[in-house]
Formats: C-alpha cells, structure tokens, sequence
C-alpha cells in the first residue's frame, strides 16, 4: 500500500514521503491516526496544495517543543525506590515514574515521550531523553536515590 506522511515517522519517512507499508499497518494505524494520506493522484495534489498549511503548524509544533524544551533545560528530578544491598533496585524507575516527578515539578510531559530503554535499574544520576518533537529533544536528569 502507496501512502503519503502527513507527520514525520520515526521508522518510516519524514513528512510528504511517499513511502510503501503493509496494507494492515496503513488501514489499521496510519491512516485512522491521521498520519498519512492513502497515494492517489487527488490525495497527492490536496497534500501539494495544503503543504503550507503543514508547514506553518509544524513550524508551530516545533517552536512550542522547543519552549518546553527550555523550560526541562537543567531540570533534575529526585526518585526514591527500594535498594537492595548491591545497590541495584527491586524493579525499576519507569516512564510513568519519571512523569509523575516532573508533573510535581510543574511541567506536565507525556510518558510516551520519555525514552528510558527498558527503565532505570542503579541508583544514582541518569540523563534521560524526551522527544518533545521529531527535531527537538530535551534532556532530564534523573537521580535515583534509595528509599529510608
């Protein structure tokens, strides 16, 4: 199945690339989700004439990542969890946990941003990133710290 991205793709292409997905993965996610335009030759003149529209919210999206980017500039966020006696958690410092502490610190981010790679198991200072945007990433620095 020939698609056009409206939005950029991590894994697949960046926007207004035609680009060819499984047929499943089209009707199922892609296009119900709004990130992308079936290819046909209406759909590719309609994405030609609203590219300027993309632009300028992209633009918009961009510089609205970027603000809170800066706002998550030199943030440190303090964890507590449980600490066995080798200095390694019971579990891990999850996305979820790092959202709540820095809902607590007054910036609301979406935990599904939070890339964290199969979560924090060591106690002590981590740099955590968050993808505001396709093109801007912010970073947090996590300390894990034990539980008394």
């Amino acid at each position: 199945m020939r698609i056009i991205l409206l939005k950029d793709q991590r894994n697949l292409g960046k926007r207004g690339d035609e680009v060819v997905v499984k047929p499943g993965f089209g009707r199922n996610f892609l296009l119900p989700q709004g990130l992308a335009l079936e290819s046909t030759p209406a759909n590719r003149s309609y994405f030609d004439q609203q590219r300027k529209k993309i632009d300028a919210r992209h633009a918009k999206e961009r510089d609205a990542a970027a603000a809170i980017a800066a706002e998550l500039a030199g943030v440190k966020v303090v964890i507590q969890k449980r600490v066995g006696e080798s200095g390694t958690l019971y579990g891990s410092v999850t996305s979820m946990d790092v959202a709540a502490a820095l809902e607590e610190k007054g910036v609301k981010v979406d935990r599904r941003r939070i890339d964290l790679d199969g979560g924090i198991k060591t106690v002590g200072d981590h740099q955590v990133p968050i993808d505001l945007h396709p093109e801007v990433v912010a970073e947090v620095t996590v300390s894990v710290t034990s539980e008394e």
